[in-house]
């Protein structure tokens, strides 16, 4: 059975539509991420899964439960983590846990074991005496997984868990995500990182409401036609600006000097050309696999904002 599924899930206040039309099916024990930009759907979504927003239309069903019809009964078998999850910033950690096990009717019996399971899974037993609002970012977010664990969930909710959060102490909270896949839990995360989400075992691209893409990392990168050049030019954002007019269905993005650009009907000699009839160099151009971004810019430039992709399982 999925641990999570929605059927033509939506969203809508007012005349705005925060989510279009959702299909999804996440396998038990899988990590699912949910991808995209700002403003693309993905917190609605996540506080709908949750129980606490009522879809506009739709169904979804979370650990067995049907959303929002038995949402007091699953937030039993639920972990729902959010941008600004509610530590207290005057407790210790070990009071936040403590705090979080009376708020889920954790049973005192074992309570201390599982405590300081948690406390030692997430690498915080030394800080335990510490205020939560004298931690560090990265642990603060790491102290807030504690908290939505301490009643043993069977799928885990985290929107945006590492938005903020420096490289070291991002990889240390996927670590702890991956042992969690081992036991069995079902992670279902939302990132903006588009690099995080290489990561996940499969993936949703989203953008205003809309999938427009679905499968593993690997599948997704497939649904691009072409292959990738990477170009080093000279004024490389001015360089991009041409090359986006001369190839306006072409997935062009910028990182420092460097230009991504894969177009199924251009190449390397027609982007060496255009760039120099623009008057901009060329210092070198080889081939590359593309990134998640590549491909996001990619679909979203092909589709137009309006179709959908999918690969893999739906």
């Amino acid at each position: 059975m999925d641990a999570i599924r929605t059927s033509s899930l939506r969203r809508t206040f007012g005349d705005t539509v925060a989510v279009d039309a959702l299909d999804l099916a996440v396998a038990s024990g899988e990590i699912f991420g949910l991808v995209g930009p700002d403003g693309a759907g993905k917190t609605t979504t996540m506080r709908m899964l949750a129980g606490i927003l009522p879809p506009t239309a739709g169904e979804a069903h979370v650990a067995g439960h049907d959303v929002p019809r038995d949402a007091e009964r699953l937030k039993d078998h639920i972990g729902y983590m959010s941008q600004r999850f509610g530590l207290y910033p005057d407790l210790t950690v070990l009071e936040n846990v403590e705090f979080y096990a009376d708020l889920y009717g954790v049973p005192r019996r074992g309570r201390d074991e599982k405590i300081e399971k948690l406390l030692g899974f997430s690498n915080l037993t030394p800080f335990k005496r510490r205020l939560a609002g004298n931690l560090s970012g990265g642990m603060k977010q790491k102290l807030g997984l504690a908290c939505a664990l301490i009643h043993t969930p069977r799928v885990i909710l985290l929107d945006e868990p590492t938005n903020g959060v420096d490289p070291v102490s991002r990889r240390d909270f996927w670590r702890i995500l991956y042992q969690l896949v081992r036991e069995g839990v079902t992670i279902f995360v939302s990132t903006a990182y588009l690099d995080e989400a290489e990561r996940c075992n499969r993936l949703a691209l989203l953008h205003r409401g809309r999938v427009l893409a679905l499968g593993s990392p690997r599948e997704v990168k497939a649904l691009l036609p072409g292959g990738t050049l990477e170009v080093r030019a000279d004024r490389a954002r001015a360089a991009a600006e041409v090359l986006r007019e001369r190839f306006p269905m072409a997935a062009i993005a910028v990182y420092g000097d460097r230009i991504h650009f894969t177009d199924a009907a251009a190449g390397e000699r027609e982007v060496r050309g255009a760039l120099e009839a623009g008057g901009h160099g060329v210092a070198g151009a080889r081939a590359i696999e593309p990134s998640l971004e590549d491909v996001f810019v990619g679909i979203v430039a092909r589709h137009g904002h309006t179709h959908e992709a999918t690969a893999g399982r739906a």
